[in-house]
């Protein structure tokens, strides 16, 4: 997420969201802190999409809830916006739709929309005329030359642009690490082509993204090609290429799609399956057919299983693991490492100097990607003649300010993560996920002190150890040492359940930290028996 301020004027580009780490136990999604914009909304003009992939559009559901600002995107980034404002139970959200060429104009910006190539349909870049220059944003984009749609990127008005004069870029770095050009997605058609060929007499299930319309059109033509009923698996691959087909982006032949529940009705070399669970995701219907969860298709010796796709980084061990029961189910699987079953939807080195001769910005802020791609990022602007003062990497929270002529950091304002937890949301400095992960790392001990009614003298104590490696022996010898503790205190001299409650986690603790080596939670419960 990105915001664009002039006066009294401010527009977002891009509202998405990313997916928990190891770290946050617990947490379904990370979205944007965006108490600035919260405390600024009467400000905001517009929330403008780039594209339609969850890394851009996914926090838009609980932004909005707060700031109801008019949203801009192409036909299909808003029909999948459209879909979490349905399934949010969203109201009077002002979805507005443009085409590549399209200009609108917000308070004081002026916005244009350019095609480029991505591995989703109706990727844009962006045009911004601010009172102080134009500043170009690339959005995700690749330069690809044969598209399976026919749209190239617009490179001859992006070179306009750039002719008139950028004060500041703003551009994808993802593959800045990767030499050369990115493949064109008609090179998996080939691929793909080829192994529906080798796989005659074989069942097929193919993985993908469920996002990647272009490739899910590539896959329904040679399944047509080579006569194969298709079934969709997975909610998310359902739902866009329903969303897709009805606005024209997906052409699906009649009475080639049937229901997955239906496979077992058709011969292995009559059907083609398309799945989701590219990433190992644990829910994913591939990762339950490889599980032998998945009642609804059996993996078995005649099926050969195509991950079109490749591994994000920290994603490893899941997709690994999915490969692996696959072929212990005697599938045979075919993966990246394999083939050339994917492309990536980011421009390499070879593009971004393509871009970077083209735009000529003045100055230059790189996107989208690790500290260490927007570190390389920077390099090869400088390589490419830039200076150094030129180039900047803005970490989330900064704020660079710009004249014509300057570009300088200004103040930090609040920013960072928060935490969507089921329907709750829960700020980065989160009580609750500090709690899980000391629970997940440390354990947790009970204490139940049961005292009587009315002599208030120490009746029963029970001790519950979770998550926490001591033996009987240690339990009981902690145990020990706390009745010895509260039979030496007078405990209706105590000031209420606190004192009591303080006393007993202090001498838990204390036991657990020298024996065990751990800080574990305490939880203590008092009883009047």
């Amino acid at each position: 997420m990105t915001a664009l301020e002039y006066g009294k004027d401010i527009i977002v580009i891009d509202a998405g969201l990313t997916f928990p780490g190891d770290d946050m136990p617990g947490v379904d999604l990370v979205i944007p802190d965006v108490t600035y914009l919260e405390e600024n909304k009467d400000r905001v003009r517009a929330i403008i999409i780039t594209h339609g992939h969850e890394d851009h559009i996914g926090g838009l559901p609980y932004i909005l809830k707060d700031i109801n600002a008019p949203i801009f995107g192409t036909k299909l980034t808003l029909t999948l916006i459209e879909n979490k404002i349905k399934e949010h139970k969203l109201n009077n959200v002002s979805l507005n739709c443009v085409k590549a060429g399209s200009v609108i104009k917000l308070g004081c910006f002026n916005v244009e929309f350019i095609n480029v190539n991505h591995s989703i349909a109706g990727a844009v870049g962006l045009a911004i005329t601010t009172p102080v220059g134009v500043v170009f944003h690339s959005g995700d984009f690749k330069i690809d030359f044969t598209p399976v749609n026919g749209d190239t990127m617009d490179l001859s008005r992006i070179a306009d642009i750039g002719e008139k004069g950028v004060l500041l870029m703003l551009a994808d770095s993802t593959n800045i690490e990767i030499d050369g050009t990115t493949m064109s997605e008609s090179v998996v058609k080939d691929t793909l082509d080829h192994v529906f060929a080798d796989n005659m007499g074989r069942r097929l299930i193919i993985a993908t993204f469920a996002s990647n319309v272009h490739r899910l059109q590539q896959i329904l033509d040679l399944a047509v090609k080579y006569k194969r009923k298709v079934a969709f698996s997975g909610r998310s691959m359902i739902n866009i290429a329903e969303s897709a087909a009805k606005i024209g982006e997906l052409h699906i032949p009649d009475n080639l799609i049937v229901d997955v529940e239906k496979v077992k009705n058709f011969r292995n070399e009559e059907i083609l399956i398309v799945s989701t669970g590219t990433q190992g995701e644990p829910m994913s219907a591939l990762t339950r057919m490889a599980s032998g969860e998945f009642n609804k298709v059996v993996i078995g010796n005649n099926d050969t299983v195509v991950i079109s796709a490749s591994v994000i980084p920290g994603n490893e061990k899941m997709i690994y693991g999915v490969i692996n029961n696959l072929y212990r189910l005697g599938a045979e699987v075919i993966y990246e490492s394999l083939e050339p079953i994917h492309v990536s939807g980011h421009a390499c080195r070879g593009e971004l100097r393509v871009l970077h001769s083209l735009v000529k910005p003045k100055f230059f802020i790189p996107v989208h990607g690790e500290y260490r791609h927007l570190k390389k990022h920077a390099r090869l602007a400088q390589d490419l003649g830039m200076k150094e003062y030129a180039t900047l990497i803005a970490d989330i929270g900064d704020t660079v300010e710009f004249t014509e002529n300057t570009m300088k950091f200004g103040e930090k304002f609040p920013s960072g993560s928060r935490f969507v937890d089921g329907v709750g949301i829960d700020g980065a400095d989160s009580f609750i996920l500090r709690e899980r992960v000391r629970l997940s790392e440390e354990g947790v001990i009970v204490a139940v002190v049961g005292l009587d009614e009315y002599s208030m003298q120490l009746k029963s104590l029970e001790i519950v150890v979770k998550g926490l490696s001591l033996d009987q022996v240690a339990i009981k010898e902690m145990k020990a040492n706390l009745v010895n503790t509260l039979k030496q205190v007078d405990l209706r001299a105590m000031r209420g359940e606190e004192e009591l409650t303080a006393l007993v986690k202090k001498q838990v603790k204390n036991f657990v930290i020298r024996v065990a080596k751990k800080n574990p939670m305490i939880l203590t419960v008092i009883m009047a028996v």
